[in-house]
């Protein structure tokens, strides 16, 4: 008589791709709206608070000074407390920051209510990024982050022509003050849904908690000695020296151009509408939520970091220079789509990076630190933009300078970055999101 064939086992489930992903996006959209708001608003304040080009970029840029103080307690905070619990805190507060932005009466107010704002909102990246580590391993890591992270565009796609809609019917007072609200009501949804640890959370299985758990500890393992576990080790070494240059010049860029990305399109389209300037303003980031998604699962799959940080941004300058030098609205709106898509692109990738090759003691404040420093490119790109536009009495100066920063961004992470920053990532893949993954049998 033959024997029986063993039969495989049931499949692992995959739920927290549809629990903690889709939870998280919406929390960080409402962020990156309260954010980001104050672009579409700004071409349409209609002289209020008397604020000049330098003053508008100021007004976006310094947020990004509030932004570095929470960086690395909120990671350290997420890491030895709860994530969970450290962004429901932050949440709240900037929710109420982001109300107190419409309320104001001075452009001095404007920077301080917009500084409080950018200080609640600054720990709360580096802790989803920390409650995604616990959450997916390294080999699925990229898209992890750049599915939570499209969260960036989909706000932009649905709160800009929101916002332009808003405008047409109230002033901008409103329009912040009403937008700042709904964090205020996703702050209960967060708290019910969201689990720091897969062992924590009661909708997943046993069998998909523990296949996490030794995923995570195999990519643990495969790392490098972290010295002696202090966090001080991060500091000193040069992969994370490198990451927070690579973050500074490309965040600058970044941010001058999505920042001031309405009022070039309010321009193109001759002072058109706040409706129809939101509207336009969506093409470019839908672009972009495509772009990010795929640069990541190609990321994913085949293990180069390095190239899917490097080429996105190499794209982002030819399109930004050549959109400074073409006359006609079709031809630079098409380059505005291509810049944003570039820029967005190397987002899952790059914050793959540090997972990669730092272990889990020191990763908090890596991470921590390259977004604090990184994100003061987020300050330096508005205001720059602005100045250099109020100066010079053209946008193409301000917009160049960005492409220079990026180029220097490129030069960093080719020649800075070795190629054992991509080691531990090239696993093959076999549990795509929203799948499901059957073990081997033992």
């Amino acid at each position: 008589m033959t024997p029986a064939t063993p039969q495989a086992e049931s499949p692992i489930p995959a739920k927290r791709w549809t629990y903690v992903i889709p939870v998280a996006v919406v929390m960080y959209m409402l962020a990156f709206l309260d954010r980001s708001n104050v672009s579409v608003v700004l071409p349409y304040m209609d002289g209020d608070l008397s604020l000049t080009a330098s003053d508008e970029g100021m007004v976006t840029g310094i947020f990004f000074l509030g932004y570095v103080f929470l960086q690395i307690p909120g990671a350290i905070l997420a890491q030895r407390w709860s994530a969970r619990k450290t962004v429901l805190i932050l949440m709240v507060a900037w929710g109420f920051a982001a109300m107190a932005c419409g309320l104001v009466q001075t452009k001095e107010q404007f920077y301080v209510a917009r500084f409080v704002l950018g200080l609640f909102e600054g720990g709360v990246w580096p802790a989803v990024l920390i409650l995604l580590a616990s959450w997916f391993p390294l080999r699925e890591r990229a898209r992890a982050n750049a599915l939570w992270m499209a969260c960036l565009p989909i706000s932009s796609i649905i709160m800009a022509p929101l916002s332009g809609l808003m405008l047409d019917h109230s002033d901008w007072r409103w329009v912040l003050v009403l937008q700042g609200f709904p964090p205020l009501v996703w702050a209960v949804v967060w708290w019910f849904a969201v689990a720091d640890h897969p062992s924590q959370a009661r909708w997943i299985s046993r069998r998909e908690a523990e296949h996490v758990e030794r995923s995570l500890a195999a990519d643990e393992a495969a790392k490098p000695s972290a010295g002696s576990g202090s966090y001080l080790d991060a500091i000193k070494q040069k992969s994370v020296l490198v990451l927070i240059g690579i973050y500074f010049f490309w965040i600058t860029g970044f941010y001058g151009f999505t920042l001031w990305l309405p009022s070039v399109i309010k321009t193109l389209t001759h002072d058109g509408s706040s409706t129809e300037v939101g509207l336009l303003s969506a093409i470019p980031f839908t672009v972009a939520l495509i772009v990010m998604v795929a640069n990541a699962m190609w990321s994913d799959r085949t293990g180069k970091r390095r190239q899917a940080v490097a080429v996105p941004l190499v794209v982002s300058i030819v399109a930004l220079l050549l959109g400074q030098a073409v006359e006609g609205g079709v031809l630079q709106m098409l380059l505005l789509c291509v810049t944003a898509g570039a820029l967005y692109a190397p987002y899952g990738p790059f914050w793959a990076i540090p997972g990669g090759v730092l272990r889990i003691e020191v990763i908090a404040v890596a991470m921590g630190l390259i977004n604090a420093l990184g994100n003061l490119g987020g300050y330096v790109g508005p205001y720059l933009v602005g100045w250099l536009t109020e100066s010079s009495g053209t946008s193409v100066t301000g917009f160049g300078a960005l492409a220079g920063f990026l180029f220097v961004a490129v030069l960093l992470v080719l020649f800075g970055l070795r190629p054992s920053a991509e080691a531990t990532t090239t696993a093959p893949l076999t549990e795509p999101a929203g799948e499901v993954l059957v073990e081997e049998k033992r």
